[in-house]
């Protein structure tokens, strides 16, 4: 059990410090290349899993007409709100657990989103069975992840260092296979992209982007 000062350290670096540190890491122009290029196709009425602080905000096309993100942590509320404002479409900010039923009636969305998001959910199958339910028969899911290598070798490593990914990176794992994942939601594979994230370490930067259908037929 943590003690009371532990608990308070933890707090903060959740809070505060590791936040921060992933606004900054994920913010650059590079990744905001990768949002650009992931985000072209939404459309219509969106909604993101995993908003985080915000970073895709000014990456999705003209054609969204309106965003719901959801997130069971808010991070960095000032620095969220002053991206919300600035969003070219109405944007509905909700604090909820990605893992629960969502609070939307089937077929709700034109189109899912998660960016490094899928990683960090507790209960994936669950949630990404809620993203299939609330889409419309001809929406599409939308991600772009990081998850395990097909290179044994690598795959082994991420098996090595997850656990201390998970305790420093908020529960983040580097070991899941999400294309594998997906398609066990009952979701189709209508394109998948895989590739190396540049200046990353190999066991963190095995990148999956592809987009996916409601209707495994």
């Amino acid at each position: 059990m943590l003690s009371g000062e532990s608990e308070l350290s933890m707090g903060l670096y959740t809070s505060h410090i590791f936040p921060r540190f992933l606004d900054w890491a994920l913010g650059n122009a590079e990744f905001g290349e990768l949002r650009r290029r992931t985000l072209a196709s939404a459309q219509g009425r969106v909604i993101e899993i995993g908003f985080g602080t915000g970073l895709n905000l000014e990456h999705y096309p003209e054609q969204v007409a309106h965003l719901t993100v959801i997130d069971q942590e808010r991070m960095l509320p000032q620095r969220v709100a002053q991206r919300i404002a600035l969003a070219r479409m109405p944007v509905e900010q909700m604090q909820l657990d990605a893992s629960g039923r969502l609070p939307f009636d089937d077929h709700s969305f034109d189109a899912a989103v998660s960016t490094w998001t899928l990683c960090s959910i507790a209960k994936l199958g669950a949630a990404l069975q809620e993203v299939r339910r609330v889409l419309t028969p001809d929406g599409q899911f939308i991600f772009l992840e990081h998850g395990r290598s097909d290179d044994a070798q690598v795959a082994r490593r991420q098996d090595f260092f997850n656990p201390l990914q998970k305790f420093i990176a908020g529960g983040c794992h580097i070991n899941r296979p999400i294309n594998r994942l997906i398609e066990e939601a009952g979701l189709k594979l209508t394109r998948l992209d895989r590739f190396l994230l540049p200046h990353a370490p190999r066991i963190a930067g095995e990148m999956y982007c592809g987009t996916a259908s409601p209707n495994k037929i």
